[in-house]
This record gives structure tokens, C-alpha cells and sequence, in this order.
């Protein structure tokens, strides 16, 4: 269970924080939710509390969990299929996954093929979106201002 002021990340939406925990009736079902609001973006989801496990909420990584995204990020060798449906299918499914580590591999190994050989439409749109999922958890993780980490993913990167 989580309380109100933790820190969580919701899988394929990026981290934010628990500003509530309220009753609410949706499609005739009376439920309680978390009310989590994303900074990134400006989001407010609502996250039934009854499928918290289901849905892969989890906490916000701690310093250790920082320094293993970064080092992750480092890595210039990325093992991707050639084939750009299943490696669309593979990088979306460890987007899906919540784990932070995953969405890290995503945006290096796009950002390296981008750099290479350049992305379509989709796997750019994929990066941005793995990015912010990112993003917002380092943000919170770190206690800091997106730009900041913008900044940090840019150096490491290049």
C-alpha cells in the first residue's frame, strides 16, 4: 500500500506523486483510487487501488537505482533485431514492463540507432516517449528540475 507523498512510477505513464487517496464510482463500480499526478506533462490518473500489482505500480528508484540507469545509458554496444517490427514489439514490451532499467535500454539503444542510421516515425515517437518515462522518474528520484536531467541524459548520451 501506498500512502499520500510517495513517489511512484505507473508503467508506459512515468512517475509521479500520490496526492490522494479517494472514493470514487466509475461506470456504476465504487472504487478507491490513488490520485497520482504526473509533473511531467501535467497528468493527473486516477490508479485503482484494488489492481495496484496488476498494473506494475511500484516506487521511484532510489541513488543505486540512478547510478544503474546511468551506466546503462554508457553502453555503447545495443543488441537490437535488424527487423523493425520486432524490434519495435521488443522495445515496447520493456516500456511496458515499469522496470526503469528497461526503459534505459530503450532510449539508448534508440538513440544510438538514431545517431547510426536514423529512425522511422514510430521509433522516434517510441524514444521520445521512453525518454519521458525517464525523465520524470529521475526527476523524482533525484529531487530536481526536468531540465536538469535533460541536460544530464544529453551528456551521457553524446
Amino acid at each position: 500500500m501506498f500512502k499520500i507523498g510517495d513517489k511512484v512510477v505507473y508503467p508506459m505513464h512515468g512517475a509521479g506523486v500520490i496526492e490522494a487517496i479517494e472514493e470514487k464510482e466509475v461506470l456504476g463500480q465504487t472504487r478507491k483510487y490513488y490520485i497520482m499526478r504526473i509533473p511531467i506533462g501535467d497528468m493527473k490518473v486516477m490508479v485503482p487501488m484494488d489492481n495496484v500489482d496488476g498494473i506494475g505500480l511500484r516506487q521511484v528508484v532510489n541513488e543505486d537505482g540512478v547510478q544503474e540507469v546511468l551506466q546503462i545509458l554508457r553502453e555503447r554496444k545495443s543488441t537490437m533485431s535488424p527487423n523493425w517490427n520486432r524490434r519495435y514489439r521488443a522495445n515496447m514490451e520493456k516500456i511496458k514492463s515499469g522496470d526503469i532499467c528497461e526503459v534505459a535500454e530503450v532510449v539508448r539503444n534508440l538513440a544510438l540507432r538514431e545517431k547510426e542510421k536514423g529512425l522511422s516515425t514510430g521509433e522516434r515517437k517510441m524514444l521520445e516517449n521512453a525518454r519521458q518515462i525517464l525523465v520524470s522518474e529521475l526527476v523524482l528520484a533525484r529531487d530536481t528540475q526536468e531540465d536538469q536531467v535533460e541536460s544530464m541524459l544529453e551528456g551521457v548520451l553524446a
